[in-house]
């Protein structure tokens, strides 16, 4: 689950979230090196962003996998 919404299961549905999420990581990336570049950069912020980031890239996979059809044993 991500903030208090549940996972969509359409394909549709589920490469839109993707697209929001993968942006939003591009964006925190980003917010990240303007921050670690500025000469007083709080350590605190930085380290909840890259904490945000990780969570994003583990719902990412989770999504992406949620794309791959069920292969039978």
């Amino acid at each position: 689950m991500y903030a208090g919404r549940v996972e969509p299961t359409n394909p549709a549905e589920i490469a839109q979230r993707l697209a929001e999420l993968k942006l939003e990581h591009r964006e925190l990336d980003a917010e990240i090196e303007r921050l670690v570049a500025g000469m007083q950069a709080d350590e605190l912020a930085v380290k909840r962003l890259k904490k945000r980031k990780l969570w994003l890239k583990d719902c990412i996979a989770r999504l992406e996998s949620a794309l791959i059809p069920d292969q039978p044993a």
